[in-house]
């Protein structure tokens, strides 16, 4: 298992959700909800990126948002889109497999009593949550990385 802070990013259309874990890996917490910047702005990739520097994250942990029969979307094609703009403003970059984190994650909210209108604003970091909970665990459990690495030559992103 590696050490280290890493952030786990959920990107979505209007808003990205963002959290973090603490430097043993063991427990993500949320951290910020970004605005998604105008088409032509990179206000987005740069808060993330400061949010990375400041918490001195060394890997930032993607959802990859497939369909539940693994096919790709056009949610798939932003996520990996904008995973690619973290990467080419320097940062490592993991996309990992996030099939029903957003469903999960209102389920929690849910359950804990918050209603449709006060999830809005927290769900995307609780989604950011369970995708880099599920990472950390993953890589706990079989001792590698998880998911796919961008700008190595892994290869392409899995779709």
């Amino acid at each position: 298992m590696r050490d280290g802070v890493r952030l786990g990013v959920d990107v979505g259309r209007a808003r990205i959700g963002v959290a973090r874990c603490d430097p043993s890996a063991m427990l993500a917490v949320p951290l910020e909800t970004v605005p998604r910047a105008a088409e032509g702005s990179d206000a987005d990739v740069r808060r993330i990126l400061e949010l990375a520097e400041e918490y001195d994250a060394f890997e930032l942990v993607v959802g990859h948002p497939l369909s539940l029969t693994g096919n790709a979307t056009p949610s798939t094609d932003d996520a990996v889109a904008f995973a690619s703009r973290l990467a080419n403003g320097g940062a490592s970059v993991r996309l990992v497999d996030e099939r029903m984190s957003t469903v999960t994650a209102q389920q929690a909210l849910r359950a804990s009593g918050k209603r449709a209108k006060q999830q809005r604003s927290i769900i995307d970091q609780a989604a950011a949550v369970i995708i880099l909970q599920h990472a950390i665990d993953a890589e706990r459990a079989s001792g590698k990385p998880p998911g796919q690495s961008l700008g190595t030559d892994e290869g392409p992103p899995p779709l």
